[in-house]
């Protein structure tokens, strides 16, 4: 089922962007922050509609199958700084399972997945400050987002300006193929309404 827009509360997100910035606070040019998550939701019309956060298990140092995959494919593919195991997440199957089954049982689907990308060219190594990042997927995202196979791929982009972190949010659809673009999708956040008001009388005079 294809979808032209994402439909979220600010909210929704909280949690993911708490452990972002978490993560980005506690990172040095040496360990790059880290933070990954499954979003679930359900299709409105043409639409997906984000509703919960889940946050699952990390094995890109641990599985020797995502060592290989790294070792054999990512790598020389997309340069020697994904051999720094804090490059990329792998998430452990078992709990994604898990995860989709708790999600069918709320009658809630997987939609995709949400991660961070630093202002690494600013907090980064020296020789890695060339490739300026964004809310915008990496060729590395796109090769993930194509083997993954979601519908709905967004990214939490964090930099610090003036003292202070703002982030910027990006959807995006899966590529056709691993080289494709990915297609962005629109967001829309959902916008407090105010509360009914009694209605004004009008004063009477004598």
């Amino acid at each position: 089922m294809s979808a032209e827009c994402v439909l979220l509360d600010p909210d929704v997100l909280s949690d993911f962007l708490a452990d972002a910035t978490r993560e980005y606070l506690a990172c040095t040019p040496e360990l790059p922050p880290r933070s990954w998550a499954v979003l679930l939701g359900r299709f409105v019309d043409d639409a997906m509609r984000v509703e919960r956060v889940r946050f699952a298990a990390n094995i890109r140092e641990t599985d020797d199958s995502v060592l290989q995959e790294f070792d054999a494919t990512i790598i020389p593919r997309f340069g020697a700084c994904y051999a720094n195991g804090r490059r990329g997440y792998w998430c452990e199957p078992k709990e994604l399972l898990r995860i989709t089954a708790e999600a069918e049982a709320e009658g809630l689907e997987v939609l995709g997945s949400i991660h961070l990308h630093p202002d690494w060219h600013r907090i980064g190594p020296p020789h890695e400050r060339g490739l300026r990042v964004s809310q915008e997927p990496t060729p590395m995202d796109r090769h993930l987002f194509h083997g993954a196979g979601w519908p709905l791929n967004m990214i939490l982009y964090l930099e610090r300006r003036e003292g202070r972190l703002y982030h910027a949010l990006g959807a995006w659809t899966a590529p056709t193929d691993a080289d494709a673009p990915s297609r962005p999708l629109a967001l829309r956040f959902g916008t407090p309404e105010p509360e009914a008001r009694a209605p004004r009388t009008r004063a009477s005079s004598a």
